[in-house]
């Protein structure tokens, strides 16, 4: 298993729509297992193809921890939100993209998503809480949408200040 690049915002694959996977291969399944490996490495909770400049339907999970009740952690190909709760709530959010920023996003609390195993098995989910937040943040990314955009144009702006200010600060000597 390789740790891959994460792309960070600015990279072109981060807007762009991604591909449906047409046939899962052993390619397919060895960009899973890579995601897996760059995901922990990053000590992310979720991570889509697009961030490592892949342009597929592709993304992984693991929102498993005590408070979730037991292992959840999925690989999916072609998700879809199936179905969304109309009950939304505001949680905080980051990403691997956009390291150091955090906003509330306001999101249903509970989807099922349709999706295909890296077998090529159907699969559903019904999720809620983390899990539910995940899966849309990292479908999202398949859509070329970033959570930053689902923040207000005000709060969008101030969040995008703190990562001109962070990244020219890291590249300073």
């Amino acid at each position: 298993m390789t740790v891959l690049a994460i792309r960070t915002l600015g990279a072109p694959a981060l807007r762009e729509k991604a591909a449906p996977v047409r046939e899962i291969d052993g390619e397919v399944r060895r960009l899973v297992q890579d995601m897996f490996e760059t995901m922990y490495a990053a000590e992310g909770v979720g991570l889509a193809a697009p961030q490592v400049g892949v342009s597929r339907r592709v993304l992984v999970v693991d929102a498993s921890g005590p408070e979730s009740g037991g292992e959840q952690r999925h690989a999916l190909v072609n998700p879809e939100v199936a179905r969304a709760s109309r009950k939304t709530g505001k949680e905080v959010e980051g990403c691997l993209s956009i390291p150091g920023i955090e906003e509330s996003v306001e999101r249903p609390l509970s989807v099922e998503v349709s999706a295909l195993s890296p077998d090529g098995e159907e699969v559903r989910i019904e999720a809620e809480g983390l899990l539910a937040r995940v899966l849309q943040h990292e479908i999202d990314h398949l859509d070329g949408v970033l959570f930053i955009d689902r923040v207000s144009a005000f709060k969008r702006s101030m969040a995008l200040k703190r990562w001109r200010k962070a990244q020219a600060g890291a590249s300073a000597p």
